[in-house]
């Protein structure tokens, strides 16, 4: 059952990592940064990887995740469209290089980063994804948060106020959510991919009931009028994350049960538990069905 488990999670891991390295430069020349304004100062930009958060104001500008290295260039491009300040502030929503790949970039570049204490510690070192040995090099001093946080972190930045709160071994065991107060408009990171089954980074301290509990707290600081950024995926609101919490809740009941009922995994995987009601409108992305029921199977019975 363990080596099947590694053989999935190992293919998820290799498409994974051929977007930062197999595919070159060629490919991210390809890539275009569209950008979308939320509020007076609030920008969301898409290309490839994680989500970026864009504060524009007085301060500078403020950006949470920075996609890839080879993509700065077309993010900063796409930002002096909206602001001609400075990046003066990154915050990293975890350790994952498609959000912090920009790092090194706009570190010697002179913007201050800053994460939770799991993510520096786990960028400063080589590091072993568990449960299948998969190796990440340590990132190189300039692309290390210089500031951390442990449970909370509060900025008052272009007119706003901004909570970054850390969620406990949810996607990983550093992830942050940051909430813009004033603009009502929250960014969560890999916490949530909209309209798609999310990565349960387990080796890194992730797991199905932290996703869980980390996404019922999304949900209570937000109202009808939130607008919620996601890791990946469309920006959304509460009641589409309301959907995502009941789809998570119902796979991890499933597995749970057919666990407890002595099925081993490759049994749950044949069974197809969520065909019915979630793969078709969330499995068509990074994590198809059965790498996430071997997630949610690698994360209960850890």
């Amino acid at each position: 059952m363990m080596r099947f488990y590694r053989s999935m999670v190992l293919l998820l891991m290799i498409s994974w990592v051929s977007l930062a390295g197999a595919k070159g430069e060629d490919h991210f020349a390809k890539v275009e940064i569209t950008t979308e304004k939320l509020a007076d100062t609030l920008y969301v930009l898409y290309g490839e990887g994680g989500n970026i958060g864009a504060s524009v104001g007085e301060d500078g500008v403020f950006l949470i995740d920075d996609q890839f290295a080879p993509l700065t260039t077309k993010i900063m491009a796409a930002i002096k469209k909206i602001s001609t300040a400075p990046i003066s502030y990154v915050i990293n929503t975890h350790w994952h290089f498609d959000h912090t790949g920009g790092n090194e970039n706009l570190g010697r570049q002179g913007a201050l980063i800053i994460a939770h204490d799991n993510v520096r510690r786990r960028m400063a070192e080589d590091h072993v994804i568990k449960p299948f040995g998969w190796e990440v090099k340590a990132a190189p001093p300039v692309a290390l948060p210089v500031i951390t946080f442990n449970d909370r972190l509060t900025f008052h930045l272009n007119g706003d106020v901004v909570h970054v709160l850390h969620h406990k071994n949810a996607h990983t065991d550093g992830d942050g959510v940051a909430h813009f107060t004033r603009a009502n408009v929250i960014h969560t990171g890999d916490i949530w991919f909209n309209g798609l089954y999310p990565f349960i980074d387990v080796g890194s301290g992730g797991s199905i009931d932290g996703m869980i509990a980390a996404v019922e707290q999304v949900i209570a600081m937000a109202d009808e009028s939130s607008i919620i950024i996601p890791g990946h995926g469309p920006v959304g609101d509460r009641a589409e994350l309301q959907a995502y919490l009941a789809m998570l809740k119902t796979l991890k009941q499933r597995v749970q049960q057919l666990i407890d009922a002595g099925k081993s995994l490759e049994e749950i995987i044949a069974l197809k538990p969520n065909a019915d009601d979630y793969d078709q409108s969330h499995g068509g992305g990074f994590v198809n069905p059965e790498t996430m029921l071997s997630l949610i199977h690698a994360s209960l019975i850890q």
